[in-house]
Order: C-alpha cells, then structure tokens, then sequence
C-alpha cells in the first residue's frame, strides 16, 4: 500500500467541557459577543464564541507554545 501525503485524520470528536464562571467574566464575555455582532453582522452564542478564544489564547501564549515545541508539555496535556 503507498503512503498518502496526508495522515490518518486526529479524533476530532468533540469533548464536552460545562464550566462555571464568575459574574463579571460573564458580562464580559456577552458583551464580546456582542462586539462581534456588531462588527461582523452575525449573531454568535457565548458558547460557541469561547472554543475560538481559547484557541487563540493558547496559541498566543509564547511559554505554551514553546513548552509544546520543546515537549516540556504535552499536547494531551497529560
């Protein structure tokens, strides 16, 4: 069999995380979705605002990033 140029897709199901937040991150958080409304004319729910800015955050993270380049951390995080 030859080998593909692309692999074997990662699990990409879904994992389901329920967290609690404090009032005020919550206030901030709807009136980043609200910011978004407005500056791209849709409507997106808190909930599936945060996977992105999570994202982004930890790709922003020039220590994280850097521990997973290293393998000081773990992409799995364990």
């Amino acid at each position: 069999m030859n080998a593909l140029k692309l692999g074997q897709l990662p699990d990409r199901t879904p994992v389901k995380l329920a967290i609690s937040v404090l009032p005020d991150l919550h206030q901030r958080l709807a009136a980043y979705a609200e910011l978004y409304r407005q500056t791209y004319g849709i409507e997106e729910p808190v909930a599936e605002l945060i996977p992105h800015m999570l994202e982004a955050f930890l790709a922003s993270d020039r220590a994280f990033v850097r521990g997973i380049q290293t393998g000081t951390v773990s992409k799995e995080g364990r």
